[in-house]
């Protein structure tokens, strides 16, 4: 069954953020990381995966994503923190 997924890049630890959505996280999360997404990510050099869900359906990660962009910027920041203290790049791990 198909996946699909919101993420959260950042440029460094509470850095500027960027959040999307897609159906392929490793693929788009190289495509912002080889600067091949022409626009924000590549303007500020935002690179690393520092959080994602699962979602079933495309409908419920649009929404999602919609939900997150609408929130003050201190909630992301939890979001990343409480799953992600050290803000590593997670990107790696989801290439295995």
């Amino acid at each position: 069954m198909k996946k699909f997924y919101v993420y959260i890049l950042c440029s460094r630890r509470n850095g500027t953020l960027y959040t999307g959505v897609t159906s392929n996280l490793v693929k788009r999360v190289y495509e912002h990381k080889q600067d091949m997404v022409e626009g924000f990510t590549k303007k500020y050099n935002v690179h690393h995966l520092v959080w994602y869900e699962a979602h079933e359906s495309a409908e419920s990660a649009i929404t999602r994503e919609k939900q997150i962009k609408k929130w003050e910027r201190a909630w992301k920041l939890k979001l990343i923190e409480q799953g992600n203290p050290q803000w590593n790049d997670v990107y790696e791990s989801i290439c295995k």
